[in-house]
């Protein structure tokens, strides 16, 4: 049997393909001039980008950023924004200041475009880090299969040597050990039984049930290749609309307890995160 039908045993083969959003496009070839191996792909994508929230453990201030710092960008778009600020090969570590910035979302959906080009299935994961702060923050990370331990895997490229001194963190990005890391399902059906409080869980000020939902929908949008969706704009919800009823909590539930399922068609006030949302 070989590796392409072992992984469609396990179904893995979605998740060799890309999406609209991890499609590396006509950077295709530049990419596969990578290394592989999911500790250097991560050392790599951590010395092309940098986060906006980080920047002063890096020294760099805030007018050295492009305006695009916090849009999630398709990796085409973001491979040609990091060759436009410095067109060396992208196996050339940048310092810096000539990295692009991007949240970790942005860390996640790049590591999971190399590792797709080089055969390995991965897949954006967004749940919650309690290795960035008190209680769990919200984040994005890249889930990969590891064949060796037939075994699903996290990996923040996010956390590089910088970060880890300045967080204390000593397990390896490359294999973030689960309880460390748990997603959004996860979390949601944890506090749904008593094991954790849902104010341990969001964003800065924004946490609680509410912000636990917003993540539930971000992972499945996520899993069915939708990397981008209208939960994003979740800051624009105001603090009287941030509820969450008993019909919705069920479909929740659902959702947590699968998120890779076919994407669920919601209600169209469901969808929307503005002043109209519940």
């Amino acid at each position: 049997m070989n590796a392409k039908e072992r992984q469609g045993t396990f179904g893995l083969e979605k998740w060799l393909d890309h999406s609209r959003m991890s499609d590396p496009a006509v950077h295709a070839a530049s990419v596969a001039e990578l290394p592989s191996g999911v500790e250097a792909l991560g050392r790599i994508v951590q010395g092309l980008l940098i986060h906006p929230d980080w920047l002063g453990v890096y020294r760099v201030g805030a007018h050295e950023l492009r305006a695009n710092s916090r849009t999630t960008l398709p990796v085409a778009d973001r491979l040609a924004d990091i060759l436009d600020i410095d067109a060396r090969p992208l196996r050339v570590r940048r310092s810096p200041r000539l990295r692009a910035a991007g949240t970790c979302r942005d860390f996640a959906l790049l590591m999971t475009s190399f590792l797709r080009c080089k055969g390995v299935p991965a897949r954006l994961r967004c749940g919650f880090a309690s290795y960035l702060g008190p209680g769990f923050e919200d984040h994005w990370v890249c889930e990969f299969w590891d064949e060796p331990t037939r075994a699903w895997r996290l990996s923040d490229p996010q956390i590089d040597e910088v970060m880890r001194a300045k967080l204390d963190i000593e397990f390896d990005p490359a294999n973030v050990p689960r309880a460390w890391f748990l997603t959004a399902g996860e979390a949601w059906l944890d506090c749904r039984a008593g094991r954790y409080d849902p104010q341990s869980f969001g964003h800065g000020k924004a946490r609680g049930v509410w912000f636990l939902r917003v993540n539930v929908l971000r992972d499945h949008f996520a899993l069915n290749d939708v990397e981008t969706s209208a939960w994003d704009d979740w800051r624009a919800a105001p603090e009287a609309k941030r509820v969450v009823g008993d019909e919705e909590k069920i479909l929740l539930d659902r959702l947590a307890a699968r998120p890779e399922a076919e994407l669920t068609e919601l209600r169209p006030e469901w969808l929307e995160p503005g002043p109209d949302a519940p």
